[in-house]
């Protein structure tokens, strides 16, 4: 009897024990983060990345914030944390001086003075489909969710030229790396059979032939397209794969738009609701106030919405058939601009966004399921009300 007890007491205790936390790199971190939404997808006036700190520096718990602020810094010192995620960027302009005039000074000065890292992944993270507008998305229970606003020339057309007896091995690894990838759509290639010719010098070493002498070979031409982010990585590949000391390929820059990097998303409703309804509906989600236009329609199903200040996006909106655009810092005279044509819902800055701290959370537990990481419980809405 006694053996069953301690047995029992023991299986309780170790079902209790917390999980082994391993430290990490920075690093580390931060190659998931930037693979997850590549820097070259901020927009131009951003400052995603890290701010603070030493990338080799090791950590062993990390606060995730929508903001960071001197209280999140002093939150990070009580958990123990040695980094600090968040979305917006402590940082967006130059700093010339560190004498403490200002929260931003303040911050970073807490942030270095207690070895604090601090890292911003802010626009590349809103311009992925699987990013903050997806978060929001969900939060509405919209389906069928695109782009609102895809962007152009982020996408290239590589082509390569590739003997026919090693042309799977080197497509192989050229996809491997992230090539061919269109929507959905994953190893896209298009292949054309051909006659390739050279000649090498004196100083060359051909794979087949003989130096001096015009080389006919049995070739196929090899067309996929790229991100633009993604184009180094696979022109790695396809090098290496290739078996030619010199590998003939051409790089075009492609106008086409990508359907799944963009501003703002549009999708619709699972069933029309009363535009009341939605409303009452998004202040329960989301908190805050819903200032929004006249609702010119009395049943609404396609919505369209971009997280933080999204007002730039109304002429896409409208053009999308959207009944609602939904999203935060419209001005006064903006709001004359819906003309009676969409409702425009202006949820707040931080209570489009608040979820994302949860998106951020969840992206890197799944990668990284022993690492130590914490949501914070600081509010940093600056706004209050009544």
């Amino acid at each position: 009897m006694e053996r069953v007890f301690c047995l029992k007491v023991l299986i309780l205790a170790t079902s209790i024990i917390p999980p082994y936390f391993s430290p990490m790199q920075i690093k580390e971190i931060i190659n998931f983060l930037e693979e997850l939404a590549p820097r070259s997808l901020q927009e131009s006036y951003d400052n995603s990345g890290l701010l603070v700190g030493n990338i080799n520096a090791e950590v062993t718990k990390a606060l995730i914030s929508l903001d960071v602020t001197e209280d999140v810094v002093e939150e990070a010192v009580a958990k123990g944390c040695e980094l600090v995620i968040s979305h917006h960027p402590i940082i967006f302009g130059g700093l010339k001086s560190f004498t403490g005039k200002n929260y931003v000074e303040r911050t970073v000065m807490a942030a270095i003075k207690n070895d604090i890292a601090l890292y911003a992944i802010h626009t590349n993270l809103d311009n992925i489909h699987t990013g903050v507008n997806r978060k929001i998305g969900e939060m509405l229970g919209v389906k069928n969710m695109q782009v609102l606003a895809p962007k152009k020339g982020l996408l290239k057309k590589l082509v390569v030229f590739i003997p026919t007896d090693v042309k799977d091995a080197v497509v192989e690894a050229m996809f491997a790396a992230g090539g061919g990838k269109v929507g959905e759509y994953d190893e896209c290639s298009f292949q054309i059979d051909g006659t390739g010719t050279f000649r090498g010098s004196e100083n060359s070493n051909p794979t087949v032939g003989e130096i001096g002498v015009r080389e006919y070979a049995e070739e196929v031409r090899v067309e996929m397209i790229l991100e633009s982010h993604k184009l180094s990585k696979v022109l790695t590949a396809m090098i290496d794969a290739h078996p030619y000391e010199e590998v003939a390929h051409d790089i075009y820059t492609l106008e086409n738009t990508h359907q799944e990097i963009g501003s703002g998303m549009v999708g619709q409703l699972s069933e029309p609701m009363y535009a009341l309804d939605f409303l009452k509906m998004v202040k329960d989600t989301f908190g805050g106030t819903v200032r929004y236009t006249s609702l010119m329609k009395d049943e609404v199903q396609k919505i369209a919405w971009c997280g933080g200040s999204g007002s730039f996006l109304l002429p896409q909106a409208k053009a999308s058939g959207a009944d609602v655009f939904l999203t935060s810092d419209f001005k006064y005279h903006q709001f004359f601009d819906a003309e009676n044509e969409i409702i425009i819902a202006d949820i707040g800055h931080y209570e489009n966004e608040q979820f994302t701290k949860e998106l951020l959370y969840q992206s890197i537990k799944e990668k990284f399921p022993n690492f130590a990481l914490l949501l914070t419980e600081t509010y940093t809405n600056p706004i209050n009300y009544l």
